[in-house]
């Protein structure tokens, strides 16, 4: 599982890493069309996920929505390669974002069952790591191919190591459904109620808090890039030493999450994911100030990685702890869908305050959103009797 997510990332992230240029120099398009694609692919990556939700419920279909979103998100990726006209990229990159929430609730349904409850902290520890491995994998395999074969090739390329993701979480699947061989699934709930009277919407509020504070990493480099722009350092070099500080950003945020997951399952979901709030609070107190250092600016990186690496492994942990074998799908779907909408909200919020007034005020307002997550994590408790689990 952990490998499919690393796969996965590496193939998208080389995409990703190369789209603006794509766009801008290859198909002659301007900033504000890459910035539409981008939102309405990540707006519909948060509606997939709440579709994808109910879906994984069902044990027969959680492999093949998995498989199907790795298989997706690998052929539109790398399709968009191919293509002569925005329109088609800004297709391409919706579908792959489409396939991407989609297989989101199934992956991590999957992956609950292949866990005994006791590890959960660390299975989801372990798939994060996967993930951010993935994103540091990405973006230094497309600097090293653009300068060898070029953008297009390139972005070709990208989806060996997604099909690669496919074949891994295929065989994934296969695991589970032996695990799970003969358990009957329980009554299946759709909506809002059966997961209501499981307990979960209450710490979604803490959950969507932090969301509300959880700012795009592109807003992070621009801000790094700007800094570092001074003292005789052209702007080119400002920005390529700043996807090297995230990519760091990345690295140790891999690190975290393995080891926050460990934490998870000796102390529970909430103290991690307070630490993980507070821990992004002192990066956004360094990104407000006009730091012109690159050591400065990599803590503040560090610390938002940590943040990130400790939070989403706690939100996936306690979901998985709460939530019986036949709603856990639902509950995934929930929660991505609010991983979205707030991303979507706070990148806005922050990009509007960091351009009419200042990036201190837009960074402050995001650190406020943390603050109150922190508060109300109060909210994100176990309950007495725990979930059972399928697996043994």
């Amino acid at each position: 599982m952990s490998a499919s997510s690393l796969l996965s990332d590496a193939g998208h992230e080389i995409t990703t890493a190369v789209l603006p240029s794509f766009f801008t120099s290859v198909l002659r398009a301007s900033a504000g069309a890459l910035g539409i694609v981008e939102g309405i692919s990540d707006a519909l990556m948060g509606v997939a996920k709440l579709v994808g939700g109910p879906l994984a419920d069902k044990p027969e279909q959680r492999g093949r929505l998995a498989s199907g979103g790795y298989l997706g998100t690998a052929l539109a990726t790398g399709a968009i390669g191919l293509v002569g006209a925005v329109w088609q990229a800004g297709v391409l990159r919706a579908l792959a974002w489409v396939s991407r929430g989609i297989r989101g609730p199934s992956r991590d349904t999957l992956l609950s069952s292949l866990t005994p409850r006791s590890a959960y902290g660390r299975a989801f520890g372990l798939e994060r790591a996967g993930d951010n491995l993935g994103a540091v994998a990405g973006p230094l395999l497309a600097a090293g191919l653009v300068t060898w074969i070029g953008i297009r090739p390139t972005m070709v390329l990208a989806v060996i190591p997604g099909l690669f993701a496919a074949i891994t979480i295929t065989v994934a699947a296969r695991q589970a459904k032996k695990q799970t061989r003969g358990i009957s699934p329980g009554r299946r709930s759709l909506g809002l109620r059966g997961l209501r009277n499981k307990g979960v919407v209450r710490p979604m509020v803490p959950i969507a808090l932090f969301e509300l504070g959880n700012v795009t990493t592109t807003l992070l480099i621009l801000r790094t890039t700007q800094l570092l722009h001074t003292g005789g350092r052209s702007f080119a070099a400002a920005a390529s030493l700043a996807i090297l500080v995230y990519a760091a950003h990345n690295a140790f945020g891999s690190v975290v999450a393995y080891g926050g997951g460990h934490l998870i399952d000796r102390v529970g979901p909430r103290v991690v994911f307070a630490a993980g709030a507070f821990v992004y609070v002192a990066a956004y107190a360094i990104f407000a100030v006009d730091w012109h250092t690159w050591p400065m600016l990599l803590i503040a990186f560090t610390l938002a990685g940590s943040g990130i690496g400790l939070a989403e492994t706690s939100e996936s942990a306690l979901v998985a702890s709460m939530l019986p074998e036949h709603l856990r799908g639902s509950g995934f779907g929930l929660l991505g869908g609010i991983q979205s909408a707030g991303a979507f909200a706070s990148s806005a919020a922050v990009g509007l305050l960091y351009t009419i007034a200042s990036p201190t005020v837009g960074f402050a307002y995001a650190a406020g959103w943390m603050l109150l997550s922190v508060l109300a994590s109060g909210a994100i408790a176990l309950p007495s009797t725990p979930a059972s689990n399928s697996a043994p």
